[in-house]
């Protein structure tokens, strides 16, 4: 069974709409999610959400999520960052805001029982040509050792060679 959460309305492909796992969950905000809108406890849960941090979600998956839980979700850092780090168009273009907002997304999902597995940038890039991020948790634990600089730096290489590398490189 798939649980389809969305604020808005229309969204989901028709084909999926009509599967009869598919529970559609329309104009709903996954921030204020009840066990009386999803009753049961789930394997997976993938998040894209805008215009809203994905640490405010986070607090209230956790009660839907089985202990053995997997999250795959977007980090986008133009609805992470504050105002005055985000660009013209809502493009976020320094790279020390990208780890900045990654570093703070993975401390807070650990002090929420969310531990980063896996770490990547997505190969799409926002609307405006936001590069976003795609991160693994799971509840169990991690000794994996996130490298946040070396994604971002490779996103940046990937999507903008022309931008000014870190300080730092080598």
């Amino acid at each position: 069974k798939v649980f389809a959460v969305d604020v808005g309305y229309g969204q989901l492909d028709w084909k999926l709409r009509q599967d009869k796992r598919v529970v559609v969950l329309e104009r709903v905000n996954a921030r204020y999610l009840t066990t009386s809108q999803i009753p049961e406890q789930v394997d997976i849960i993938t998040i894209d959400v805008s215009f809203i941090s994905l640490t405010k979600i986070l607090v209230v998956l956790r009660q839907f999520l089985k202990d053995s839980g997997m999250i795959i979700s977007l980090i986008k850092p133009q609805f992470e960052a504050g105002r005055d780090k985000v660009g013209k168009k809502g493009v976020v273009r320094d790279p020390a805001t990208h780890r900045e907002v990654i570093a703070w997304i993975i401390s807070t999902a650990n002090e929420l029982g969310f531990y980063c597995h896996g770490l990547t940038f997505s190969p799409i890039t926002g609307p405006e040509g936001n590069i976003e991020y795609l991160a693994f948790f799971m509840t169990d634990p991690s000794d994996i050792q996130i490298e946040a600089d070396a994604v971002v730096r490779e996103a940046f290489e990937c999507f903008r060679p022309e931008a000014k590398q870190f300080s730092h490189d080598k």
